[in-house]
């Protein structure tokens, strides 16, 4: 049966994603689920898609801000670009998104189910299902914006959806994950992200079956319109509280903020990454860098890419670590050095083609420098955070550094918009 595996309360931020990043999100995000498709199987691609900690790190990795509600919007947007155009090699099919996105997902995924023999239909009942027990059953004060329905050629699938409370500046995500799935009303969310805020109505939790089935008791008994009257006097009458069993969930807590500080990072993990970077991981990467300008610090690019692809679902505690692989748009922790990205896109493709062909070496190599780093944190040192920042800031222009402000250093005479 799917649970409830934890919590996390997003900023909600405006604005869009920039054409220069987004392109490279698309690129970036591609290659890793191909590399995990490769190693590990679609079903655990769901899996890590349905793991809300995973998901955040996910996003930061690609450049996007570390702590943003908006990573939802841009990774589900950047896998349906790049996906869906491979959808009959990979067997995986993104559909719906944003807004009027969300609501073509049944239409899409009768598309789909009719391209790769899956039943379409029941999926497209299934989006329903999902979206009405969020907005309906869940009555936690987010109104519903994003739905992101992802489906394998053998019809096993993960929803991401998320609301927005406009009043506090909130936005709550929820992960769906059909494996093990009994019950679309009986505690079927692999997690949902987000701060407890106020009286939480949950018909979908499982100690609450007795209530629905009361309601359906009630509602056949009295109708719908003295229903609707009673509940009304009641709510006048009755101060509400909160249930004292309500269960502790691990939750991840986003600041407002933007900067990135030591404390939300792990730093042994960092220091362990930067370490393995230094001593070019296994003795085979030096294969990797026959790339054309890959240098050290497009290694410690990858090798915290290489944890997204290979690292444990508890590995993900601190999401903000990972924004240190590509910085963010909005120049938090440190511009997105493009020229470093590109790079490691291009590192990351090279191996994921050649391992289509058969040829493992150089794919193999990203997963031991990953190894590589989880043995070494246990004794590395390296830099605080601070000044790990300070030189990539101090160096932003020699990577190519970019953000929604401009060019750092005013490179190449041009300003982004």
């Amino acid at each position: 049966m799917a649970q409830r595996s934890g919590g996390a309360d997003l900023p909600l931020h405006g604005g869009r994603v920039p054409a220069w990043l987004g392109q490279r999100m698309t690129r970036l995000g591609t290659v890793i689920c191909e590399a995990i498709v490769h190693h590990y199987g679609r079903d655990e691609l769901l899996r890590r898609l349905a793991h809300p900690f995973w998901f955040q790190s996910f996003g930061a990795v690609m450049g996007m801000d570390w702590h943003s509600s908006g990573i939802t919007t841009s990774v589900i947007g950047a896998l349906k670009r790049g996906l869906n155009p491979i959808s009959g090699e990979l067997g995986v099919h993104v559909c719906g998104g944003r807004g009027r996105h969300s609501r073509r997902t049944p239409a899409e995924l009768i598309a789909a189910g009719d391209r790769s023999g899956f039943d379409g239909e029941e999926l497209a009942r299934a989006s329903r299902l999902v979206a009405k027990v969020d907005s309906a059953a869940v009555q936690d004060g987010f109104d519903l914006y994003l739905h992101g329905f992802i489906v394998t050629d053998e019809g096993r699938w993960t929803v991401v959806q998320q609301g927005m409370r406009g009043e506090t500046r909130r936005a709550r995500r929820y992960h769906w994950l059909s494996e093990g799935l009994q019950s679309f009303v009986d505690a079927p969310h692999a997690a949902i992200e987000g701060r407890t805020e106020g009286i939480i109505v949950n018909l979908v939790d499982r100690r609450a079956e007795p209530s629905r089935q009361a309601q359906l008791g009630l509602l056949a008994e009295l109708g719908p319109d003295r229903l609707a009257r009673e509940a009304a006097a009641l709510e006048r009458r009755v101060v509400a509280a909160a249930p004292a069993d309500q269960p502790l969930l691990p939750d991840l807590f986003l600041p407002d903020r933007h900067d990135v500080r030591a404390e939300d990072i792990v730093v042994r993990r960092l220091h362990g990454a930067l370490a393995a970077a230094a001593e070019l991981g296994p003795k085979d990467f030096p294969e990797l860098l026959l790339v054309p300008g890959v240098g050290a610090r497009t290694v410690r690019s990858i090798a915290m890419v290489a944890e997204v692809i290979h690292g444990a679902p508890c590995r993900f505690s601190d999401p903000a670590r990972f924004s240190l692989a590509h910085g963010g748009k909005d120049r938090h922790p440190f511009p997105v050095p493009t020229q470093v990205f590109d790079r490691t896109i291009d590192v990351l493709k090279t191996a994921v083609g050649k391992a289509k062909l058969g040829q493992e070496e150089k794919i193999d190599a990203i997963r031991r420098l990953d190894a590589q780093a989880r043995r070494l944190e246990r004794h590395a040192s390296g830099p605080s955070v601070d000044a790990y920042l300070a030189e990539e800031r101090r160096r932003s222009p020699e990577y190519g550094g970019r953000s929604v402000f401009g060019w750092e250093g005013g490179q190449d005479g041009r300003r982004a918009g």
